[in-house]
């Protein structure tokens, strides 16, 4: 049932019937969410607590015209309670998210953004790292929204999909695998 939750924290964020630049729609677009890694296999250890623990590059396809940012949110569905890996927001909707940006509430190079609190209680991003003896399920969704956000460095998920809500126009999704020895 955990595996579930991710896609209703999605449906909850876009709404049914939406409003978007003034149009009505009831489902937004698809975006191509990939990286170094494919849908459905192993996240290479140099991007998890094993590793350098730095971020994975994200490359997003597919951007609609009308995006004015990005948000990203990575979480891990199967930890005991839906655990925040990662979160950032007024991304420039560009084609990639690089890899190793600095953990910082706001990043101006190689690309601007703002990023917020994990469930590690870090600011940016901190990788894979579940239990040993077990394989988890890593979701890295990306959002394109109608606006750019005004949050603080730092802020909550909760706070940011409160900031969101109404806003997106289309989202996709990308799933690694980590598990531990």
């Amino acid at each position: 049932m955990r595996w579930l939750v991710p896609f209703l924290i999605t449906a909850l964020l876009i709404g049914e019937g939406c409003i978007s630049g003034g149009e009505r729609v009831s489902a937004p677009e698809t975006l191509e969410v990939g990286s170094v890694f494919h849908n459905g296999s192993y996240i290479p250890a140099k991007f998890t607590c094993d590793g350098e623990d730095i971020n994975p590059p994200i490359f997003i396809g597919k951007i609609s015209k009308n995006a004015k940012s990005l948000v990203l949110i990575v979480d891990d569905p199967d930890a005991p309670r839906l655990f925040t890996h990662w979160i950032a927001w007024n991304i420039p909707p560009l084609g990639e998210i690089p890899e190793a940006l600095p953990k910082e509430g706001t990043v101006e190079k190689p690309i601007p953004m703002v990023q917020g609190r994990n469930d590690f209680g870090r600011v940016g991003y901190s990788g894979p790292c579940p239990p040993r003896g077990s394989v988890h399920h890593y979701h890295f969704r990306v959002y394109a929204l109608d606006t750019t956000l005004n949050l603080p460095p730092g802020a909550t998920r909760e706070e940011l999909e409160r900031a969101m809500k109404g806003h997106v126009i289309q989202w996709g999704e990308l799933v690694g695998l980590y598990g531990r020895k």
